[in-house]
C-alpha cells in the first residue's frame, strides 16, 4: 500500500471539512438501523464513526492514512468512544477485515479516488466479502455540473480560513485534480466521476442490487443531481 495523499493534510482536514455535516445524521441513523458493528471504509479522523460510535455502534474505521487514522483515534479518545471505534490501516481494495457485517459505508465520496472500472469491481467486490448475505452497502458520490466547474476551475478558493482550494477539471476524461493548502500542510488528490447509470451498473456487474439512490441526505429520490447516495444490497 503506497503513502496516502492524506498524511500530509491529517491536521488540516478537520479545519477544512468542517462546514461538511449535511452526511452525518444520515450515516448514523443508517448505522443504528444496522446495528453493530459496521464497516466505514475510508474512516478518516473520525467524522462520521465517532458520532456513530457515540450513538453506540461498534465501528471497524478502515483508511489508508495512518496519520488521519491518529487524529480519529485523538478523537474517539476525546469523545470517550475508543472501546466502540477498531481503527484499521488498510485500503478500499483489500480492507483488513475477516468480520462479516450488516452495513458497510463509504461516506465523502471516497470511491471517486478509484481511477478505472477495474479499481471500481475490486473495491466493490471487497465490499461485497465484507457482508452477510443481503446485507447493505451506502456510499455518496457526485457528477459536477456545469456551473461549479466554470465557477472553480484552476483558481485557488480560501475555503476556510488560511485555508485554500483548487479545483482542475478535465470534462473529457471526466477527472478532477483537487489541491488543498494551509499552514498544516498541502496534499493533491485525483478524482474521477461517473453517472448514476454507469455506477448502477458497476454494482451489479460486483453482485450487488441497488435498492435506492438517493439525491440528498434527507432521502430525497434522486432526480438527474450533481449528489448521488446509493443504498445497494448483496445479492445473495
Amino acid at each position: 500500500m503506497t503513502t496516502s495523499p492524506y498524511d500530509a493534510i491529517a491536521d488540516l482536514y478537520d479545519p477544512w471539512s468542517r462546514s461538511v455535516t449535511e452526511d452525518v445524521p444520515f450515516y448514523v441513523a443508517e448505522a443504528r438501523k444496522a446495528g453493530g458493528p459496521i464497516v466505514e471504509l475510508g474512516v478518516g479522523t473520525g467524522r462520521i464513526a465517532v458520532p456513530t460510535a457515540a450513538a453506540g455502534v461498534r465501528v471497524i474505521g478502515i483508511d489508508s492514512s495512518a496519520g488521519m487514522l491518529e487524529v480519529c483515534r485523538r478523537h474517539a479518545q476525546a469523545a470517550g468512544v475508543e472501546e466502540l471505534l477498531d481503527l484499521r490501516l488498510g485500503d478500499l481494495a483489500t480492507p483488513p477485515v475477516s468480520e462479516r457485517v450488516q452495513l458497510v459505508t463509504c461516506p465523502f465520496r471516497a470511491y471517486l479516488h478509484m481511477q478505472d472500472e477495474e479499481s471500481r469491481l475490486t473495491a466493490f467486490g471487497a465490499a461485497r466479502e465484507l457482508l452477510v448475505p443481503h446485507g447493505r452497502l451506502i456510499f455518496d458520490v457526485f457528477a459536477p455540473k456545469r456551473d461549479d466547474i466554470e465557477e472553480t476551475h484552476g483558481r485557488w478558493i480560501e475555503r476556510e480560513p488560511g485555508i485554500f482550494e483548487r479545483a482542475d477539471w478535465d470534462e473529457d476524461d471526466r477527472t478532477l485534480v483537487l489541491s488543498v493548502r494551509g499552514e498544516g500542510g498541502e496534499a493533491t488528490m485525483r478524482l474521477k466521476w461517473l453517472s448514476a447509470q454507469e455506477w448502477r451498473r458497476t454494482l451489479e456487474q460486483a453482485g450487488f442490487e441497488v435498492d435506492r439512490v438517493y439525491g440528498w441526505f434527507d432521502y430525497r429520490p434522486y432526480r438527474d443531481g450533481e449528489d448521488m447516495v446509493f443504498v445497494a444490497r448483496r445479492s445473495s
